[in-house]
C-alpha cells in the first residue's frame, strides 16, 4: 500500500493550487494550502463547498463546483477544526463569504470512506474477483491464487491466523509476517455489502482488483489514524 504523505502535518489541499508544468506531467496533483506540499488526488479526500459555504465530504470527487483536498488523519483534522485552522484555510483559499464547517465533519468523512470501500468490495464480488468462505479462501491461498486477504473486525484471531498462514504458504513468504488486513467493519455490515451470508473473510484473486481495494482501504485506515496495512503481495 502506498503510504500517504504527511501523516502528522495539518495539510489541506485545494483544486486551485496545482497549475505548474510539473503538476501536469505528474498527473492529477493538488497543493496543500497550509504546508504548500503536493500529493496525488487519489490519495486524498475532497471536501465540497456548497454555494452557501457549507463544507461536506466528497470522497468520490464527483460533486460540482469548487472543493478542497485534505490528507490529514482524523485526530489532526479534529484539532484543525477545534482551533479554527480548517475554516481559516478554506476562507483564505476561496474568499467566497462565510464558510460553515459541521461539527461532525470528521465522522461524516469516515462514514463516507467506509461506504466507498464497501461499495467497491460489492462491485468486486459481483465481478467475480472476490472469494468468501474460509475453506474456499484457504484452498485458493495455498495455490497462490490470493492477491489480498481481508478479515472482518469481529473475525476470530484463530480464523485469521489460519488463513494468514495459508496465504504465506501459497505466496512463498513463510516467516515474513505477511497477514491479511483487518477491515474496520464487522461481518454483518460486510455481508450486507457483498450480498452474501456471514462474510467474515474476503480474498481478492485479481491483482488489479486488489490494487483498487488497497487504495480505498488505505485512505480509510489513514484517516482513522492507522499506519499502512499490507496491500497486494505485501508483508507487514
Amino acid at each position: 500500500m502506498r503510504k500517504l504523505p504527511n501523516d502528522t502535518a495539518g495539510d489541506l489541499l485545494t483544486d486551485a493550487a496545482s497549475n505548474t508544468a510539473a503538476d501536469k506531467a505528474d498527473g492529477p496533483i493538488r497543493r496543500c494550502i497550509l504546508s504548500g506540499e503536493r500529493a496525488e488526488r487519489d490519495q486524498l479526500i475532497r471536501l465540497a463547498i456548497s454555494p452557501e459555504g457549507l463544507v461536506a465530504p466528497d470522497v468520490r470527487a464527483r460533486a460540482p463546483g469548487r472543493g478542497a483536498w485534505i490528507g490529514v488523519n482524523r485526530p489532526v483534522l479534529e484539532e484543525a477544526i477545534a482551533k479554527g485552522r480548517l475554516k481559516a484555510a478554506l476562507a483564505r483559499a476561496f474568499k467566497t463569504g462565510p464558510i460553515t464547517v459541521p461539527d461532525d465533519l470528521p465522522g461524516m468523512i469516515e462514514e463516507a470512506l467506509t461506504r466507498a470501500l464497501l461499495d467497491r468490495l460489492g462491485l468486486e464480488a459481483r465481478s467475480g474477483t472476490l472469494l468468501t468462505g474460509s475453506d474456499r479462501i484457504a484452498e485458493a491461498a495455498r495455490r497462490g491464487k490470493v492477491e489480498m486477504l481481508l478479515h472482518a473486525s469481529d473475525a476470530s484471531a484463530d480464523g485469521n491466523a489460519k488463513l494468514d498462514q495459508a496465504w504465506r504458504v501459497g505466496s512463498d513468504s513463510e516467516g515474513s509476517g505477511q497477514r491479511g488486513a483487518v477491515l474496520p467493519v464487522d461481518r454483518t455490515r460486510l455481508s450486507v455489502a457483498l450480498g452474501r451470508d456471514n462474510a467474515v473473510h474476503v480474498a481478492l484473486t485479481d491483482h488489479r482488483a486488489a490494487v483498487r481495494i488497497d487504495q480505498f482501504l488505505g485512505r480509510l485506515l489513514h484517516f482513522q489514524g492507522e499506519g499502512a496495512v499490507p496491500g497486494p503481495g505485501m508483508a507487514t
